[in-house]
């Protein structure tokens, strides 16, 4: 599955998951497999795409902080652990944040940012030319 462009690709990247969803199927042959075999093999490769991710960083983080429902997968928090080994893996919840809610929360911060027009991404962070805002907000009339 890493075998896949995007992971050979140096940042700033971003990818759209349906540019992932043909290849995953067919090339990393998973349309074949059980659900209980395709769950295992997406969360493997989760964690080795996160642990293949620190060769990207510029120095080895000494902690991560997971959040979202993966951190209820108890085989996906093992599997990072042995991968991400010496740093420490958290969850938000173990911090003081909320595992559940961060993703909303981020979300809100960029409707806010949103309604403000203000930039959402920027060059040194997606490789888009220039910081760009979500668009147009459609206003009722």
């Amino acid at each position: 599955m890493l075998a896949h462009p995007y992971f050979a690709r140096r940042p700033p990247k971003s990818l759209d998951r349906n540019e992932f969803r043909h290849w995953v199927a067919e090339e990393g042959r998973l349309a074949k497999k059980s659900v209980e075999d395709g769950a295992a093999t997406l969360t493997a490769i989760s964690a080795a795409a996160i642990a293949a991710a620190r060769s990207l960083l510029p120095r080895p983080p000494a902690s991560w902080i997971a959040a979202g429902g993966g951190t209820r997968n108890a085989t996906l928090m093992r599997m990072l652990a042995e991968r991400l080994a010496p740093a420490k893996i958290e969850t938000a919840n173990e911090i003081g944040w909320s595992a559940d809610a961060l993703e909303a929360q981020a979300f809100a911060y960029l409707a806010v940012r949103s309604l403000r027009e203000l930039p959402l991404t920027f060059p040194g962070t997606t490789g888009v030319a220039a910081p760009l805002t979500g668009g147009v907000l459609a206003r009722p009339g």
